[in-house]
């Protein structure tokens, strides 16, 4: 169907769509237009990803002269491939109606381990492994040298890209990582490298949060993307911890000891090249002299990671004379190892702000902050001069670089902890110093101040008012959706208390208790008895899942569970995890039914889908806080109060129930769909939590459902159940159309629209009304309304 927003024809490739997806539609184009940042929070199983591909793509072919490039970032690979799946079918309708002028290259970007079609390069582990592999065959200096001597090995797939030359291009279309490892293997070229060269001229780019928040990667992959460009980051609830985590570094005794081992491989190389190309070196000194770190441009296969400063806070001067020898670069790196090996070596925990600390190394091992600032560029440029290709053996200095090059160039924003030991084994020796970044908007403002228009959207951003604080932005529109069901599909209930009236919570002091352990377990007990398939329990951490599983074990609970489903566990090991899920995924499919414990904050919470019959109980069993004696989390909850003037109790409250509220939200993914949702904790019945619920999970949740027993959640869940198994219209009734046709757009015509506009701006007036709603400025605007109709 194709219809107008405004001066915008839309394609969209379903013959009917929802009314939050047209009226996402609506504020996101209100956004490109203002051409500024938006926040919007959109149900689970609403068509999200397909409502804004549509939106953007159609206001780029309606707009020629001023076309946008979008830059889709997505957390997973799999979120990856379903939007690429999306974007398929999307661009094969635009080209049915519009022709060849609606053609787009689309292309999905990932690391060279889900991209390499090598074969004796995939034999290696993990991903650092394979990049080391791929550099052993495509970098320039192997290359040469294999010009000279036919034995050495080389990756015939790069050497046939790099023969193609200009010619190396993709033809118009949409290209999923599969996609590109087809027609590389096809043309018999490497399809990462070709991905690469492409993504600055793809209409369309679908990569992962890192290409754009880390700078290590941002400066490789990212920093030719023109400004006008629509940045989309999806599933964005976590997105601040993203970007903290992009900007911070831990070091411990066996990054020390391998970054130890690393130094000393290179001055083994450094005295070989002494003796056999001496020139090599001396042509390196002469170009730190000068100021320039490295020559001319690097070619693709040897650009390793970038500075992981932003890119406004790198210096653009020469190297420090003191470290421009390779010799003495390596003397002083020996220096900065000793001093942090004798302050690991501590019995309580310390923690110091980064002028603090810069001050103590330059007053005990006489480094200074301009030293620690060129740390991480001067090792990249001494590791390219002699010529090591295996980067997955260079992990521990490189982490060193990154710590010294981080702490030389932040002072705000930043602490620095050691911890002798976890506290939660206090027994066990396991010190670590750790550069904590505690302000999410530093990584993202190179973002929002280079890009035309950044959107952050995802199921989970309640209190949407939060966000902008957190990141130091200010969206243009701040929108939170509802979802139109023709059939309350969604049953939330807040359970307090067992059958035998004793209350329930994982609060520290009560989740040990026998009595709430017994009470959880009676609960699932009851549920697996009549609710049939898949039901799937988060708990707030993985000690204390492991206790409670071993607590219903030896009580017999465990029995009884086994006896309606198969039980199946996540675990952090991700291999046993994928196994147990798709194990999971056969019982239900079999009708023997499972349930599958996970834990909040997991693999599995985040991106694993538990749509139809696949999950048809969600249970939340406690408040999923996070470890609130954590001094990292203390000193981020402290920072966050001096300078946002967020409180530590609002701040714990938001993360928590955003984990929660993504847990139960795996269990709803279309609206074709049903499941409950059991929030099992006292705690929940509190407004103060409750209400950072999202809206589409409290417009469902009935007061009768606030203060249950086991019991009374038994026989919600089977009048439930038994209404969701009658037959239902699924476009909705004449009043309450839940999905609208194309003729339903055009009856709806400026009328509908005008008041979908206005309602708008009356929640805004709401919002900032001060005292009796009905203040001067509404009643003028609903005048107006009327007048106008």
């Amino acid at each position: 169907m194709k219809f107008p927003i405004e001066d915008v024809t839309v394609y969209f490739p379903y013959d009917h769509i929802y009314p939050e997806q047209y009226s996402y539609m609506v504020e996101l184009k209100r956004a490109l237009d203002a051409k500024g940042h938006c926040l919007l929070e959109m149900p689970t199983g609403t068509g999200k990803t397909i409502a804004l591909l549509s939106l953007i793509t159609s206001y780029t072919l309606s707009k020629p002269q001023g076309a946008i490039k979008l830059i889709y970032c997505t957390r997973t690979v799999h979120e990856m491939e379903k939007t690429l799946a999306e974007l398929k079918l999307l661009h094969d309708y635009q080209v049915k109606h519009l022709g060849p002028a609606a053609k787009i290259l689309a292309i999905g970007l990932s690391s060279r381990k889900n991209l390499c079609v090598n074969r004796a390069v995939l034999e290696s582990a993990n991903r650092d492994s394979v990049d080391a592999a791929c550099r052993r065959r495509t970098a320039s200096w192997v290359r040469a040298l294999a010009a000279e001597n036919p034995d050495v090995e080389t990756c015939e797939f790069y050497e046939n890209y790099e023969r193609a030359a200009s010619g190396a291009v993709l033809p118009p279309g949409v290209y999923t990582l599969q996609d590109l490892r087809a027609f590389g293997k096809e043309k018999g070229w490497c399809p990462y490298f070709l991905a690469r060269h492409m993504v600055q001229l793809a209409n369309v780019v679908v990569y992962s949060y890192q290409y754009l928040l880390d700078p290590k990667v941002a400066g490789i992959i990212s920093k030719e993307m023109q400004k006008e460009s629509v940045v989309v980051f999806d599933e964005a609830h976590n997105i601040d911890n993203v970007c903290i985590e992009a900007l911070s570094v831990s070091v411990r005794r066996q990054t020390l000891d391998g970054a130890s081992r690393n130094i000393s491989s290179m001055e083994q190389e450094i005295k070989r090249f002494k003796a056999t190309d001496a020139n090599r070196l001396r042509d390196e000194y002469k170009r730190l002299v000068n100021g320039l770190a490295l020559s001319g441009n690097l070619a693709d296969s040897d650009s390793w990671l970038s500075n992981p400063a932003l890119p406004d806070d790198i210096l653009k001067e020469a190297v420090p004379g003191n470290i421009r020898r390779a010799e003495h670069f390596l003397h002083v790196l020996r220096r900065l190892l000793q001093y942090l090996t004798v302050r690991l070596d501590t019995e309580n925990v310390e923690k110091e702000s980064p002028i603090s600390f810069v001050a103590s190394i330059n007053n005990q091992a006489g480094i200074d902050q301009k030293t620690l600032k060129f740390c991480y560029d001067r090792l990249h440029s001494l590791m390219l001069t002699l010529e090591i290709t295996d980067t997955s053996e260079f992990l521990h200095v490189q982490t060193i670089c990154d710590f010294a090059t981080l702490v030389g160039t932040y002072s705000r924003g930043f602490s620095i902890i050691i911890e002798p030991f976890d506290e939660r084994m206090p027994h066990i020796p396991d010190p670590v110093l750790q550069l904590s970044c505690h302000d999410a908007s530093l990584a993202i403002k190179p973002v929002f101040d280079r890009f035309q228009s950044v959107v952050i959207t995802s199921g989970t951003l309640s209190p949407i008012d939060l966000y902008p604080r957190l990141l130091n932005f200010h969206p243009v529109v701040s929108r939170s959706f509802k979802m139109s069901l023709t059939r309350d599909c969604i049953c939330p209930m807040v359970l307090t208390r067992g059958s035998d009236q004793l209350p329930v919570s994982t609060k520290f002091d009560m989740r040990s208790d026998p009595g709430v352990v017994r009470n959880y377990g009676k609960l699932l007990v009851e549920m697996v008895s009549i609710v049939p398939d898949g039901i799937v329990c988060f708990f707030v951490s993985y000690s204390y899942m492991d206790g409670i599983i071993n607590t219903w074990n030896e009580s017999g609970i465990l029995k009884e569970i086994m006896q309606h489903k198969l039980v199946f566990i996540e675990t952090q090991d991700v291999v046993e995890t994928t196994l147990a899920l798709d194990n999971y995924r056969r019982a239900c499919d079999c009708g023997r039914g499972a349930v599958f414990f996970s834990v909040a904050r997991g693999k599995v919470a985040e991106g694993i889908d538990f749509d139809r019959h696949y999950g048809r109980l969600v249970i939340m069993f406690g408040v999923p806080f996070q470890y609130t004696l954590s001094k990292i989390l203390l000193a981020r909850l402290e920072y966050l109060r001096d300078t946002f003037q967020i409180k530590e109790g609002d701040f714990l409250t938001f993360d928590a129930l955003r984990q929660a509220a993504q847990c139960v939200g795996r269990v709803i993914r279309s609206k074709a769909d049903y499941g409950m949702m059991i929030f099992a904790d006292k705690r929940y019945s509190r407004h103060d939590k409750r209400s950072k619920l999202p809206g589409w999970i409290l417009s469902h949740l009935r007061d009768a459902h606030l203060n249950l027993s086991t019991d009374m959640a038994l026989h919600i869940a089977r009048e439930f159940l038994r209404k969701m198994a009658q037959p239902y219209d699924k476009t909705g009734s004449s009043n309450k159309k839940t999905l609208l046709s194309q003729e339903d757009l055009e009856k709806m015509g400026d009328s509908s629209r005008d008041e979908m506009f206005f309602t708008h701006h009356l929640e805004l007036a709401q919002k900032s009304a001060v005292g009796d709603v009905r203040t001067p400025f509404m009643l003028d605007l609903k005048a107006s309304f009327q007048v106008n109709l």
